[in-house]
């Protein structure tokens, strides 16, 4: 299955939008991690991880792959709990 299984119906706008920018990253493998991630864990994010996750995904596709894969080491601006738990989301079996 590709895209989404969550839907934005019940989230408010911010959440919606973070959704849609979770799932439309501009590489596939981007799309499918943030974007799992994010169907999953976005209607129970707090204000200041949403915070985090809009600081997070201006971070390019590249640089947040090679961080999330262990090749290269995050931006310390960026590296926090939330980078920790999106990684360890996608290290449990949520293919990507």
């Amino acid at each position: 299955m590709t895209g989404t299984t969550r839907s934005s119906g019940g989230l408010d706008d911010r959440r919606k939008r973070l959704l849609f920018r979770c799932w439309h990253r501009g590489t596939r493998e981007m799309d499918l991690i943030l974007g799992r991630f994010a169907d999953a864990e976005i209607s129970a994010m707090r204000d200041d991880e949403l915070a985090e996750l809009e600081r997070l995904i201006e971070v390019p596709d590249p640089d947040l792959y090679a961080a999330l894969t262990g090749e290269k080491p995050l931006a310390p601006e960026y590296a926090g709990r939330l980078f920790d738990r999106i990684k360890a989301f996608r290290a449990v079996g949520h293919d990507a």
